[in-house]
């Protein structure tokens, strides 16, 4: 009788170690999961951790701002409709997508062909070119800052964003830079190919190598796109003076100095500045990285 008892006891307890396998199995695959990506996790802590913070801070109320309490109490989205009335955000978007579509579309208008004749004509001096070029990436911008300010001033056109502007209708040298290593992974064979067809340079590059180098192009025109968003020391230099010529970074900055210890407010805006750039990112986030890794194959 009690070896009757004791199988169903035992088909019990077989059942239930079955059932608890599966769960042992999974608690050991995630432990490894964690030890194979601990570096990644970590590193995305430390990303991820600022705009957490700034996020939680803009939806604070401002005595709680900036105090030990890292989550707020209570939601202050009124911090967001106050800024709107505070800052002439209209005004200040309005001349950063200027300031970014131009610039970027000015600088593929002149890099794209350059990279191309970098990349793929062969002629007396490209390498000297390319030189300066990169030596022209090294230079920073406080060097020139002052003849390039007094040229622009005789033109007039200081206390607006055009000296940001149009520069970029020669070219900008990282962009070259980036584009040129992009056409140098592209066979030479297409080219060839569509120059025995009776293609022109121009055609060549039209037709046959822009579509092939869509990725790295792209690349260099969100790099482009996010530091004329981001810029604050062109504006500072050429049109702090004109506050209808701010784009949002130097109005950010002009916010913060204006208003103080109001941290919520600071906050909330600089979450409103960084929306459009995170949007544009996303929606761009697997050409940018495709560019970026493709453009550095070849040298």
């Amino acid at each position: 009788m009690s070896a009757v008892t004791a199988a169903p006891a035992q088909v019990g307890s077989d059942q239930r170690a079955v059932r608890r396998r599966p769960r042992r199995l999974a608690g050991r695959a995630l432990l490894t999961w964690i030890a194979e990506h601990a570096l990644l996790l970590a590193l995305a802590v430390v990303f991820v951790s600022p705009v957490v913070f700034v996020v939680f801070t803009s939806v604070m109320h401002s005595n709680q701002a900036l105090t030990g309490d890292l989550v707020p109490r209570s939601l202050e989205l009124g911090n967001y409709v106050r800024i709107f009335s505070e800052a002439p955000l209209a005004t200040w978007y309005g001349n950063t997508v200027l300031y970014a579509v131009l610039s970027t579309a000015f600088m593929l208008v002149a890099s794209v062909p350059a990279g191309y004749a970098l990349a793929k004509l062969r002629f007396r001096g490209s390498n000297v070119i390319f030189l300066a070029i990169v030596v022209a990436m090294l230079l920073p911008p406080q060097v020139t800052a002052v003849p390039v300010y007094v040229m622009w001033s005789e033109l007039g056109l200081t206390g607006s964003l055009w000296p940001l502007i149009l520069p970029n209708l020669l070219g900008d040298a990282f962009s070259v830079f980036l584009i040129r290593q992009f056409f140098l992974t592209i066979p030479t064979d297409f080219a060839n190919a569509a120059r025995m067809d009776g293609a022109s340079e121009w055609g060549v590059l039209w037709r046959v190598m822009i579509p092939m180098a869509r990725p790295g192009i792209a690349a260099a025109a969100i790099f482009l796109f996010f530091r004329s968003w981001n810029d604050y020391y062109g504006p500072l230099l050429y049109a702090s003076e004109n506050q209808a010529a701010w784009p949002v970074a130097y109005g950010l900055a002009t916010y913060r100095g204006i208003h103080g210890t109001d941290w919520a407010g600071t906050m909330a805006l600089t979450v409103v500045v960084l929306v459009p750039v995170v949007v544009v990112f996303f929606l761009a986030q697997k050409v940018f990285v495709e560019g970026i890794a493709l453009s550095g194959v070849k040298g």
